[in-house]
């Protein structure tokens, strides 16, 4: 029997928890830079890159090379375990580009998430506090602490209960939704009137530019 979408569609469902979402009923088969072709041989301009993330296009000839030639090497070894040195290479390329005169390192995750998580740990150890400022409309991810740093409770934490304590909502500055920068400064010191002691918040976690919130550009005097 040919695949189809909707025939995978059913083997999801019956495979794949709810929780995991999908927008489109469409499943790929192949791709190439900026179009898809479907498992019924339809094409389709991707617009969508990965949620922003595919800057290359799909099947970058020189990405292939590369994952092609280190994949003749080795696959994994964890790094904590075995180190290797592209991992060192790509971590003092990122911290040569990190504007500052101060000396930089780099973590490497897998997902934003796990990025924010260490930021706060990191944040936390290095401050000795606990508390977070994080705004309105804001999105960081689906694990527990982000999903409280996330200022949006449908669909991301409906049904979770509480999130996690030690984390406060400023107004993120919108100038479309009515919120001025001074409306955002305001909300930051009513924070610290009526919830927290500035000694008290390890950092404030922003998006200069949301995604999730609406793709709204916080303003260069703001930040």
């Amino acid at each position: 029997m040919s695949k189809t979408n909707a025939s995978l569609m059913k083997r999801r469902e019956a495979a794949v928890p709810r929780g995991v979402g999908q927008i489109h009923p469409i499943f790929a088969e192949s791709a190439k830079n900026a179009t898809v072709t479907d498992v019924e041989g339809r094409e389709f301009i991707d617009f969508a890159g990965g949620i922003a993330v595919l800057n290359t296009g799909h099947v970058h000839p020189k990405i292939i090379a590369a994952v092609t030639e280190q994949l003749n090497k080795l696959t994994h070894t964890c790094f904590q375990v075995l180190a290797y040195e592209p991992y060192v290479e790509l971590c003092e390329k990122v911290n040569a580009k990190v504007p500052g005169d101060f000396a930089k390192k780099t973590l490497l995750v897998t997902t934003g998430s796990e990025a924010v998580e260490n930021a706060v740990k990191i944040a936390r150890a290095a401050t000795g506090r606990a508390g977070v400022i994080a705004f309105t409309g804001a999105y960081h991810g689906r694990t527990m602490m982000t999903l409280g740093l996330t200022g949006k409770v449908v669909p991301y934490s409906a049904g979770m209960g509480l999130m996690p304590g030690g984390i406060f909502r400023a107004l993120y500055p919108n100038e479309l939704h009515g919120v001025s920068i001074d409306d955002s400064i305001a909300s930051i010191e009513r924070i610290f009137k009526n919830d927290a002691e500035p000694r008290d918040i390890a950092a404030i976690i922003i998006e200069p530019v949301q995604g999730e919130g609406g793709f709204y550009v916080a303003p260069k005097a703001f930040m």
